[in-house]
C-alpha cells in the first residue's frame, strides 16, 4: 500500500531523532486520545453510481481500497488539509503577482 505523507508528517519523520520520552501520565493521556481517534464508526452513505465508479478508479490508481480513499478524503477535509484546485490557483497567482511587483 502506498502512503503519501503530509508536509507535517514528513517534518516529523525528518526530526524523529530529536524526540524524547514523556511522563507516564502524559503518555496515558496521549494514548487515550489516539485510542479514541482510532475507533471507527460504520455509516451508510449514498453516492451516485458515477461518483462511486470514479472513486473506485481513483483508488485503484492510488493503490488503495476505495473505502480507505473515501476515509482519507473526509479526514483531509475535516482537518483543513483538502484544498480546492481553483482556490489554490488563485493563491498561487496572487503570490506570483506579488513577486512580480
Amino acid at each position: 500500500m502506498k502512503y503519501h505523507l503530509t508536509p507535517e508528517e514528513r517534518e516529523i519523520e525528518k526530526n524523529a531523532h530529536q524526540l524524547r520520552s514523556v511522563s507516564a501520565e502524559k503518555r496515558r493521556r496521549v494514548e487515550g486520545i489516539i485510542d479514541r481517534a482510532r475507533k471507527n464508526q460504520a455509516i451508510s452513505l449514498r453516492l451516485s453510481e458515477f461518483d462511486l465508479e470514479m472513486l473506485k478508479k481513483r483508488a485503484e490508481q492510488e493503490g488503495l481500497p476505495y473505502q480507505t480513499l473515501i476515509n482519507m478524503i473526509i479526514h483531509k477535509f475535516v482537518t483543513d488539509q483538502l484544498y480546492d484546485k481553483d482556490e489554490l490557483r488563485k493563491v498561487l497567482a496572487g503570490i506570483q503577482e506579488m513577486k512580480a511587483m
